[in-house]
C-alpha cells in the first residue's frame, strides 16, 4: 500500500501580506486552519516553514513541523528539502507528497483524496487538479492559469494565455464554443519525482508564462490532471483575509 504525506509550505514574509500564516480567522490562525482541514484527508502531515515564529505557532496546536532553508526559490524546491528530513527523522519512506498550499485554509478535504486518487495508475508521477470554467471572465484572466490535456488525462501545456483559441467565434460566445479549465494549484508527486525535477535547469516556457509545471512538462514528465467541483480560495492579501470571512461565516 502506497504512503501519503502532505506538506505545507510555509513563510513568514510576504511582500502583500507580512506574518500571512499567523493571520487570525475566527480564533485561529491561517496555518493551523490549514493544517486541520489536511489532517481530515491525511494521516501524517507536516508544515515545512524557515521561520521559528510559525514553528512555534504550529507547536502550539499540536502539529508537526520540519525547518528548512531560507533560500529556496519555490515551494517544490522546500518540499523537496522537507521531505527529505521527514524521512530521515522518522526513519521511513513515503511514496508520494501533496503539496498543501498554506494560505488556502478552506481546502476541501475531497480535493486532496481526488489527488490521491490519481495515483492508482502506477504511471502517475505527478498530479493535479483542474476546474471547468463558468466565468467567461476567467479565460482571460492571466492570473488564473489555463490547462489543455489529452485523453489520457494529462497536461499537454498550461497558459496564462487562452488556450485553445477558438477561431471564427466571437470572444464573447467561446464559453459556449469549448470546454476551458483552469488550474487548481495544488500538486501530488511521486517522491523520488520531486528529488528529480527540483534538480532542472529552469525552462524557456516556465520563465515565459512564470509556471514552474512547463518546466516539468518540457523534460518530460507527465502531469496527471484531475477534475475537482471545488474551487480554491488562496489568500494572497489583508482584502482576501476579508473576503474569504465574509463567504465563511459559520466556520
Amino acid at each position: 500500500m502506497m504512503k501519503f504525506i502532505g506538506i505545507i509550505p510555509s513563510r513568514y514574509e510576504s511582500s502583500r501580506f507580512p506574518g500571512k500564516p499567523l493571520a487570525d480567522i475566527n480564533g485561529k490562525t491561517m496555518i493551523n486552519r490549514a493544517y486541520e482541514q489536511a489532517t481530515k484527508a491525511l494521516d501524517d502531515v507536516y508544515v515545512a516553514t524557515d521561520d521559528e515564529r510559525i514553528a512555534d505557532e504550529v507547536k502550539r496546536f499540536g502539529g508537526h513541523f520540519v525547518l528548512t532553508s531560507k533560500n529556496h526559490n519555490s515551494g517544490t524546491d522546500r518540499l523537496a528539502e522537507a521531505i527529505q528530513e521527514i524521512q530521515k527523522q522518522l526513519n521511513t519512506h513515503f511514496d508520494v507528497v501533496i503539496n498543501i498550499q498554506g494560505d488556502e485554509p478552506f481546502i476541501e478535504p475531497s480535493q486532496i483524496k481526488e489527488l490521491i486518487s490519481c495515483f492508482t495508475d502506477d504511471k502517475t508521477k505527478i498530479a493535479t487538479l483542474i476546474k471547468k470554467i463558468t466565468d467567461p471572465d476567467d479565460i482571460f484572466n492571466p492570473n488564473k492559469p489555463k490547462v489543455i490535456f489529452n485523453h489520457k488525462m494529462n497536461a499537454i501545456y498550461f497558459s496564462r494565455s487562452p488556450i485553445p483559441f477558438i477561431r471564427n467565434k466571437e470572444k464573447k460566445d467561446w464559453l459556449k464554443s469549448f470546454d476551458f479549465y483552469r488550474h487548481i494549484g495544488m500538486y501530488a508527486y511521486k517522491t523520488t519525482v520531486l528529488s528529480e525535477i527540483t534538480r532542472l535547469e529552469r525552462s524557456t516556457l516556465e520563465i515565459a508564462e512564470s509556471l514552474e509545471q512547463n518546466r516539468w512538462i518540457e523534460n518530460g514528465y507527465p502531469i496527471k490532471v484531475s477534475k475537482t467541483n471545488f474551487d480554491s480560495l488562496g489568500i494572497d492579501t489583508p482584502e482576501d483575509l476579508k473576503k474569504a470571512l465574509a463567504q465563511f461565516k459559520n466556520i
